[in-house]
Order: structure tokens, then sequence, then C-alpha cells
């Protein structure tokens, strides 16, 4: 069994904060990038909705995740989530299936 961890984030600017989001989301690739269990970590922007993005991340498992949780740019980060997102990071955890 694949004890990878796979999901797609989706982040809703609120009104106004679609730049800011994108410049807050940018800033996390590289050092999560760099932590020793991610394997991707790839930022999207939806093309019809200039304020939503996705971000498509795969750990080495569940416990990568959870370290990558708790680094400083990441916490960095959700201190900000009020003051940019409309409503919470929805959290789509993914299974392989082929």
């Amino acid at each position: 069994m694949n004890k990878q961890f796979r999901s797609m984030a989706v982040l809703k600017a609120k009104h106004g904060k679609g730049e800011e989001l994108r410049n807050a989301l940018l800033l996390l690739i590289n050092p999560t990038r760099s932590e020793s269990g991610c394997l991707y970590y790839i930022l999207f922007e939806d093309k019809n909705d200039s304020d939503t993005f996705y971000m498509w991340e795969a750990f080495e498992d569940e416990e990568a995740f959870k370290f990558h949780t708790q680094t400083s740019h990441f916490q960095g980060f959700a201190a900000r989530t009020d003051e940019l997102l409309n409503g919470p990071i929805q959290l789509i955890e993914l299974a392989h299936v082929l």
C-alpha cells in the first residue's frame, strides 16, 4: 500500500485579495519543496476565477505533511488566512488509482 500523502488544497481569496494571496502562496513554494518529505508542491490559478488557487501537493507520508503544516513558512501563511481567504482552506485528499 502506498503511504504517500497527496492532496489538492483549494484556496479562495477574499474580494480584492487575489494578488496578495497569490504572492503569499508563491512564498511557500521554495521552502516547502526543500522539505525532506516533499515530493511535489505545485500552484495553479483558476483560469476563469483569478481569486481561486489550487495547491497540488504530495509528501512521502502523512507525517511529512504534518511536519509541513508545522514549519515556520506554513505557520506564517496560516496566520494570514483570516485576512486573505474567503473561508477555510478546502483540503481534498487524493488516492492514487493507477
